[in-house]
């Protein structure tokens, strides 16, 4: 007899997929980190769009400042990017005022991606680039971009959604 998913085992299979999430960086797992909703992330729109057409701009569903402060926009380059290593992400400013974030977590081998220099985010491990403002694959060995986070831009300050 076959049972129906109940709210029970969906909630389990939810936390089982969440732990999986929270193992170290540089493993051998490769994949977890671009199976379901980061496929699902990577195609949706860009990230950190507030902030990049308007004041105020695709604010409404955020739920006003729910998120953790990362940083000051002063403090991320035009042109360039600062990676949050204790929030496995990397924001970017591939324009002047069009902040992106992605996952720090290299697509390849889980790595947390090492530097932003000359328009490209940079994973040390095995030499994987990729591009600022869109998170694709610019070189090396790393099958797929990086997933697109959310992050809120109020004023100065960014921080995830």
């Amino acid at each position: 007899m076959t049972h129906p998913s109940t709210r029970r085992t969906v909630l389990a299979t939810g936390a089982a997929g969440a732990a999986s999430a929270l193992l170290p960086g540089c493993s051998k797992y490769g994949d977890e980190n671009s199976g379901g909703d980061t496929e699902e992330a990577s195609s949706a729109a860009p990230s950190g769009t507030a902030g990049g057409e308007a004041p105020g701009g695709g604010g409404g569903g955020g739920g006003g400042g729910g998120g953790k402060k990362l940083t000051k926009t002063a403090d991320i380059p035009v042109g360039g990017g600062k990676i949050f290593k204790d929030e496995k992400v990397v924001v970017t400013q591939p324009e002047k005022g069009g902040f992106k974030a992605f996952s720090a977590v290299c697509t390849h081998q889980g790595c947390i991606v090492a530097n932003v220099s000359d328009g490209t985010i940079n994973c040390t491990c095995h030499g994987s680039k990729f591009k600022i403002a869109d998170g694709s694959v610019a070189g090396g060995p790393a099958p797929k971009p990086l997933p697109a986070r959310q992050i809120t831009v109020e004023g100065d300050a960014i921080g995830l959604a």
